[in-house]
């Protein structure tokens, strides 16, 4: 067993114990989490045993042995012993050589440590039978000659113990009963040993294992992190520190001063020394994550020759062999090198673009050793280093927060949400060590960014230990057992069916030959012919060449394909899945809408581009609004507001300018013209109506982001809360942005109270310099200055000598909070703004302001209510004025002392807007739902967001619909958690939005979409999407957004993160499929007609036509060119209208087999005709007739290639010019059919003769009757409405 953390020390030698006491419910309730993993460990994929383990022995040796606490509640011990038994006997190896598990040997030296220090544990054990100690412990295994020496030395601790320790009246008398009898001579042994001589010196029974003990040259000092001071224990430059380190967990539990108190080096101040660093790494590993696996070209090489079609060719060039039919061997072997080169350089093209895609460098990380702060690679970070986080960072690791100041930060790449998460370092208790990641409000994980504050914290997880890490490792196991996609699960089957074919083939036509009394060993290779005839040589590299066209299509449309088959996949899929944030949407938060307390909308256009520039701001004027019908109004307008909202119509030509007179407005007429939504002149914000003015001052001022142009890079850069920045460029849309108001209004900031969660508000202080004033209501302070509250009486207050200024305290947050905060507000009013002259700010808020009432309280809730129902982040705004007088003419403001006066609380507001934030949908995308909605494609939303936000997006995105049955359905995570996995996949109907989804949540969801019958794609960006792509049919990622993780778990990798791309792959895959099918069926007809011709000919014991020269030579000259050519067939215009296929049935459906029957007798009986004509009409010699009907069958098959363009349409209509690679490729072949029957020498090869004009002619015959009968058929598939 392990011991505590100890240091060297000069009165022994060597080492004195460092004990921590902790106190007795502290380590109850940490072993009672231990416990429940125990238990829960073979369920919870999450945690290993190992790791539950070594926390426990941390427990135990840092905070129990010796005496520290020698009694526990007996109930936890009583379920602590269960625990630690059921792990001791885990056994590992062959027969002969069977050891106990490295965890096995973990419980059980922790069940030795508790029997010797707990009492209650003791208690416990007492009353176990011996039996099942026996059969639990497994001692016989730990005292082997094999066994290792700690091994013995446990094994003799445990017998002691249990012998020694507990009276003889009870069930164990000796250690015989704690072993098997066949083993007890290796026991016996061993206590003869002079390793249990040892051993009887020690005082503790238990040994102490240098197992995870870290052993460093200790610097010079060393920090104890209880105190300021450095220890000092020897001069001895050599000395050795020794320590028991951490288990690397979250200790999301632990307060900060129990934490320190673990990693005893850390100091909260100085950091880690040094010297501690290398042994820390060896024990804990690099902090790196596992990298992508390389793409291997022998596995690469390896897969394609053990595809099933290539073995059959592979089988059949075996058998030629054997024949010593070696040209034939030739033959086939070519086509399987052409098809194996084919597949597997697209495949090696794919893998090094994705390659490219994650290589990313090593990020920094700040850290503090030694009592200074430096930046080191990530990699060296160890558990006990005090990182420093601040804004803008990536998280290093796994931290403990320790110091937090406002911090804030982004976790959407591992919970999907993109609003960033509070942090704090206060502890959280809980029962488990199990619980939501955005729970975790005292940890930021490793690849999180900073979004806000600053903070510092202890390493507690590195490398493969994060959560990152783990999710990599297990993307990683998973992706050594490969799934086939559906079109290699198709041609398996096809291939299967072949086979069978060409056994039953070659078996018929045997007994056909022998019933004729031919030559056996002749009707072999006739029987070997038709096999051959029966396995389309042409059939895998075409596949390959289409599929790999394909990936090059989508490569053009910014799509990566990792693997050729899941092009085709793509195309058969029932079912989109697909992540909300940065899929569906943009991924980043923009300003769509402010309304304003004089009833006025006004519409940010390009709310999220960061350019100024860009966009406009749209006016809904109120008089409109007011006239709208479908504006919700809780209550009928007040007469107040009736009589301001004539007042308060803006005026025509500028929505900043107000009519003087009511009566005068009376009089005129209605302006409609006026009443159209416009955009405003933003060329001076100083002639904004001032509800815009000062909402948008808000909006700029109490923020801490910026947004700036990067003047090398000429782009736009962001720093700060995403909700901020979005605020942030709203305002500079308007001209308004917080450079206006400070550089050119004055405006100083002097404090700030940051947002909170329990607040819910953020306020800023800003002081302007103003003139000199005094008043009658005031307050000192300690440095003589005076500090005024604004209120509805401001207008008294007289001018007089003293130098003021006016503060403005700005504030936002949820509405329904500031509201509370709210006084007062701004209401509709008739006071022009002019440039000549201009009213203060003070008295514009103050003079102009109104008390609130219940009607406005209604209409903000309703305004409120109509933004969030769009599925809007709804935050209000609001300020006051507050007036300060410094008498001494200080120029120096004290922030800490003015933010504690009672004038600077957050109360007594005046209420300006509401604004609403939104990450809106990306453009395309809604016309994207709908062309799959159109194919026959459900979309599904998947998302970690509110579902108020998720139901608003997927409405606009026609994703839900609330008056169709069936897509009216919205589920959230923790009522699928309640729901068992036959109650999910029964849910009728099936939710189309799911939301706050945890990645397991988003893993069950796939698999019972596919459990129903439907292939799944599933796309996504973050860490928490991995997992469920990975074990969609068809994985996603996004090239930009996403993360490495992400993109090995994918098949596809979208280089433009836009959702389109994918409707664009679908229809691809689709169009890839259908190109597929139309080649199958057209190389299986040419096929078919060769066997059938074969067939009838042996049956009718007829000379065979064909040797096996031919019909390999007609395979590949007439299959394969024109076959890559329908590979490249253009895609039909109603490809994209048709319902997805249905994953469960062939590639070859009942329908296509008739199709290919027909065609396969059609061109068999015109072979079959023109060869008996030539033998027994023309008396042709049997090669001149072999030549001839070679000749015929192979122009009728060229002819049906221009017909197998369409299944359904006649080649009328699909032209013949229209598919250019189609005519080269017929070319191709019509000149290797030319130079087979003509070619000196080919010719003699191949068995062929010369083809006279009197057989052209009949060939010429067959081909015109053929066209006619296929377009016949066409269209009596085309008048019966026949789909194939």
């Amino acid at each position: 067993m392990a011991k505590p953390p100890s240091l060297a020390d000069q009165h022994h030698g060597n080492n004195v114990d460092i004990h921590v006491i902790d106190g007795k419910a502290s380590i109850e309730q940490q072993i009672e989490v231990f416990v429940h993993d125990l238990f829960d460990v073979k369920e919870n994929k999450s945690i290993s045993l190992e790791e539950v383990l070594e926390g426990l022995r941390y427990v135990m040796h840092f905070r129990i042995k010796g005496g520290c606490q020698p009694h526990f509640d007996s109930g936890l011990m009583r379920r602590l012993c269960e625990g630690l038994l059921l792990n001791t006997g885990h056994t590992e190896g062959h027969l002969l050589r069977k050891h106990t598990t490295t965890a096995a040997d973990m419980a059980f030296f922790l069940f030795g440590d508790f029997l010797e220090e707990v009492h209650e544990f003791r208690t416990i054990v007492c009353e176990k039978d011996v039996f099942e100690l026996r059969s639990a412990l497994k001692i016989h295994y730990r005292c082997q000659p094999s066994s290792t020496e700690e091994q013995k030395k446990g094994a003799l601790a445990i017998v002691k113990l249990l012998t020694e320790s507990f009276p003889r009246r009870q069930h164990i008398n000796d250690w015989r009963d704690l072993i098997k009898e066949s083993e007890q001579g290796d026991m016996e042994q061993l206590l003869a040993s002079s390793l249990a001589k040892e051993m009887d010196k020690e005082k503790s029974k238990m040994p102490r294992s240098t197992a995870n003990l870290v052993v460093a040259n200790a610097p010079n000092g060393i920090y104890n992190n209880t105190s300021e001071e450095v220890v000092d224990p020897t001069n001895n430059n050599n000395m050795k520190m020794v320590m028991l380190p951490p288990p690397q967990a979250l200790y999301f539990d632990r307060p900060v001063d129990k934490l320190l108190k673990m990693f005893s080096h850390t100091h909260p101040d100085k950091g880690l020394p040094s010297a501690l660093v290398p042994a820390l790494r060896e024990q804990y590993g690099i902090n790196k994550l596992p990298g992508p696996p390389k793409p291997s070209a022998l596995k690469m090489l390896w897969t394609q020759l053990t595809d099933f079609m290539i073995l059959l060719l592979l089988a059949a060039a075996i058998i030629q062999a054997g024949q010593q039919e070696f040209n034939s061997m030739a033959v086939l072997l070519i086509v399987v090198v052409l098809n194996t080169i084919i597949g597997f350089s697209q495949e090696w093209k794919a893998s090094k673009t994705l390659s490219a895609l994650m290589d990313l460098t090593v990020p920094k990380a700040q850290v503090i050793r030694d009592g200074e702060q430096q930046i080191v690679d990530s990699d060296d970070l160890v558990p006990g280093d005090l990182a420093v986080l601040d804004e803008g960072d990536a998280v290093p690791a796994d931290i403990r927060l320790i110091e937090v100041a406002q911090l804030e930060v982004v976790e959407s790449i591992l919970t999907g949400e993109s609003l960033p998460v509070t942090k704090k370092s206060d502890a959280i208790k809980a029962k488990s060590r199990r619980i939501p990641l955005g729970d975790c409000l005292g940890n930021v994980f490793m690849t999180t960014t900073i979004a806000k504050g600053r903070a510092k914290g202890i390493v507690v997880r590195t490398g493969v230990q994060t959560e990152i890490g783990k999710i990599s490792t297990a993307i990683q196991a998973g992706s050594k057992r490969k799934t086939k996609t559906p079109i290699q699960r198709r041609l398996d089957k096809l291939g299967k069916y072949l086979v069978l074919i060409a056994i039953i083939l070659c078996v018929l036509v045997t007994v056909i030959g022998i019933a004729w009394k031919k030559n056996i060993q002749q009707m072999i290779n006739v029987g070997l012919s038709l096999a051959v005839s029966v396995i389309p040589e042409g059939l895998v590299a075409v596949t390959t060449v289409t599929m790999a066209l394909g990936v090059r299509r989508m490569a053009f449309k910014q799509c990566v394909v990792r693997t050729l088959p899941a092009v085709e996949s793509l195309g058969s899929v029932t079912v989109i899945c697909s992540d909300k944030t940065g899929t569906l949407t943009e991924g980043k938060m923009g300003t769509t809408e402010m309304w304003t307390t004089d009833n006025n909308v006004y519409h940010f256009t390009e709310s999220t581009s960061l350019d100024p520039t860009h966009g406009e701001i749209i006016v809904e004027p109120a008089e409109l609004r007011r006239r709208m019908i479908h504006v919700r109004r809780t209550t009928a307008p007040s007469e107040e507001q009736e009589n301001v909202a004539t007042a308060t119509t803006t005026v025509a030509k500028d929505n900043n300018e107000y009519s003087n007179s009511n009566e005068q407005q009376e009089k005129q007429p209605i302006d409609y013209a006026s009443l159209r939504s416009r955009p405003i002149d933003r060329s001076d914000p100083n002639m904004y109506a001032p509800h815009l003015k000062y909402s948008l001052m808000v909006a700029a001022l109490c923020n801490n982001a910026s947004v700036h142009l990067d003047e090398a890079t000429k782009e736009w850069k962001t720093i700060g809360d995403p909700t901020e920045v979005a605020l942030t460029v709203a305002a500079q849309k308007a001209n308004a942005g917080s450079r206006y108001w400070i550089d050119k209004q004055g405006y100083t900031k002097v404090f700030e109270r940051a947002f909170d969660s329990e607040r819910k508000l953020m306020s800023s202080a800003y002081m302007q310099h103003q003139h000199s004033f005094s008043g009658n209501s005031s307050s000192n302070n300690d440095n003589g200055s005076t500090i005024e509250e604004g209120n509805t009486d401001y207008h008294h207050y007289a001018n007089t000598t003293t130098t003021s200024s006016t503060l403005l305290l700005l504030c936002k947050g949820a509405p329904e909070e500031l509201l509370r905060k709210c006084s007062a507000y701004l209401p509709p009013t008739s006071v022009p703004t002019t440039t000549t002259t201009p009213m203060s700010t003070s008295d514009e808020l103050t003079k102009e302001s109104q008390s609130m009432n219940e009607p406005f309280v209604t209409q903000v809730t309703d305004e409120s209510s109509r933004m969030a129902s769009q599925g809007l982040r709804v935050l209000g705004l609001a300020l006051k004025v507050v007036y300060y007088n410094n008498n001494n003419n200080n120029s120096i403001v004290d922030s800490t002392e003015m933010a504690k006066h009672p004038s600077m609380a957050e109360n007594d507001f005046i209420f300006v807007g509401l604004v609403g934030l939104i990450d809106p949908p990306k453009q395309g995308v809604k016309e994207s739902v709908e062309i799959c909605q159109q194919a026959g494609i459900r979309v599904m939303m998947i998302t970690g967001d509110h579902v108020e936000t998720a139901v608003a997006i997927a409405s606009k995105l026609g994703i839900f619909k609330s008056d169709v049955p069936g897509m009216s359905r919205a589920i959230l995570g923790r009522e699928l958690d309640l729901l068992s996995e036959d109650a999910i996949i029964e849910l009728d109907p099936f939710p189309n939005v799911f939301a706050r989804v945890s990645p397991d949540n988003k893993l069950t969801i796939v698999k019972a979409l596919q459990q129903r019958g439907e292939l799944v794609a599933m796309t996504g960006d973050g860490v928490n999407d991995a997992p469920a792509i990975k074990s969609a049919d068809v994985g996603v990622a996004m090239g930009q957004a996403g993360t490495e993780i992400t993109k090995q778990a994918a098949d596809l990798v979208l280089l433009n993160d836009n959702f389109t791309t994918i409707v664009s792959a679908v229809e691809e895959g689709r169009h890839v499929f259908d190109n597929i099918l139309k080649f199958i069926v057209y190389l299986l007809s040419c096929n078919g007609s060769e066997i059938f011709l074969m067939l009838i000919c042996t049956i009718a014991n007829i000379e065979t036509p064909f040797t096996v020269m031919m019909i390999l030579w007609a395979n590949i000259i007439a299959d394969i060119p024109p076959a890559m050519a329908l590979g490249v067939e253009p895609r039909e215009h109603t490809l994209m209208q048709r319902p997805p296929r249905d994953p469960r049935t062939g590639v070859v459906t009942l329908g296509v087999w008739m199709v290919i029957l027909a065609q396969s007798l059609l061109m068999a009986t015109l072979a079959l005709v023109s060869y008996v004509l030539a033998l027994y009409r023309f008396n042709y010699d049997v090669q001149h007739a072999q030549s001839m009907v070679f000749t015929n069958l192979t122009m009728i098959q060229l002819t049906h290639s221009f017909l197998s363009r369409s299944v359904h349409l006649s080649v009328i209509k699909t032209g013949i010019f229209s598919n250019r690679w189609m005519l080269f490729a017929a070319a191709v072949s019509f000149f290797f059919l030319i130079l087979g029957v003509y070619g000196p020498g080919i010719s003699s090869w191949l068995g062929l003769s010369f083809v006279s004009w009197e057989s052209w002619i009949m060939i010429l015959v067959c081909v015109s009757i053929h066209i006619c009968i296929v377009e016949m058929e066409k269209f009596a598939l085309r008048y019966y409405k026949i789909t194939i």
